[in-house]
């Protein structure tokens, strides 16, 4: 019944110009939460589908974990900050200027975009940390890992801490990518030892898995599940492609 509503609504917007545009939204609205896995929210969707378009836009489309989701940098972008730092580059020319909208670029998943910044940020102050470090990321996104671990190594050798370990995860996920199963596992024991993220330990898992050790990845991905049950909604939403990950994992291994 519920269903048979829902097409009868469509019908009903769709007969006017600006419903045309609300069922487009709408639709674009239940293939986001199916991509995202949102269930529970696709029932509402299809139920009660006006004010849950809306509510899920802002909520969740707009709120929630983007196209880089699991990889991110700590913190968060507005569109109205994008426009103010595009002016400030056209009078000032800064480098930090460079380096945040690289920043938002990069969380956006705009990665071609987001190099030519970090590029010109770095033509600016070539020994810019943060520049180097995120420049690093954004080449392992780009499938240019060779290149990534060149700057990621140079980073962590000079501040192992740099961006809570994100530098670290990033530096361990080059090597991988390169086929250096054994350097990505030295640091990912280095960032286990030092922060609980699910990115890390996911991971680490998945590698001593390969090499045998079973009792200590199953440890590691359980703990992920556990701490995923008492985590907040923001962090649910950000570590749901590691859980997902251990998930996995545990079945493979046998629970």
């Amino acid at each position: 019944m519920g269903l048979i509503v829902f097409l009868f609504s469509l019908l009903g917007w769709a007969a006017i110009p600006i419903g045309i545009a609300l069922v487009v939204v709408h639709v674009w609205m239940i293939v986001d939460a199916i991509r995202r896995e949102e269930w529970m929210w696709l029932v509402f969707l299809l139920l009660f589908p006006v004010v849950n378009t809306i509510l899920y836009f802002f909520l969740i489309y707009r709120g929630g974990a983007g196209v880089t989701s699991g990889f991110e940098l700590p913190g968060q972008h507005r569109r109205a900050r994008i426009a103010e730092l595009e002016k400030q580059i056209h009078l000032l020319d800064k480098a930090h200027h460079h380096l945040e909208l690289a920043d938002i670029r990069l969380r956006q998943g705009k990665y071609k975009l987001a190099e030519e910044s970090y590029l010109r940020a770095l033509e600016r102050e070539p020994q810019d940390i943060d520049a180097r470090a995120h420049y690093g990321q954004c080449l392992l996104r780009l499938d240019r890992a060779t290149e990534a671990r060149t700057y990621l190594a140079a980073v962590c050798a000079e501040n192992p801490k740099h961006d809570y370990g994100y530098s670290l995860m990033a530096f361990a996920e080059a090597c991988a990518a390169l086929g250096d199963a054994d350097g990505a596992l030295a640091i990912w024991e280095q960032v286990v030892a030092q922060h609980s993220y699910a990115r890390a330990r996911t991971q680490l898992a998945e590698l001593l898995a390969t090499k045998g050790q079973t009792e200590r990845a199953r440890k590691l991905a359980e703990e992920v599940l556990f701490e995923d049950k008492h985590a907040p909604r923001y962090q649910q939403q950000a570590e749901k492609p590691w859980v997902k990950r251990a998930q996995k994992l545990l079945s493979r291994l046998g629970k």
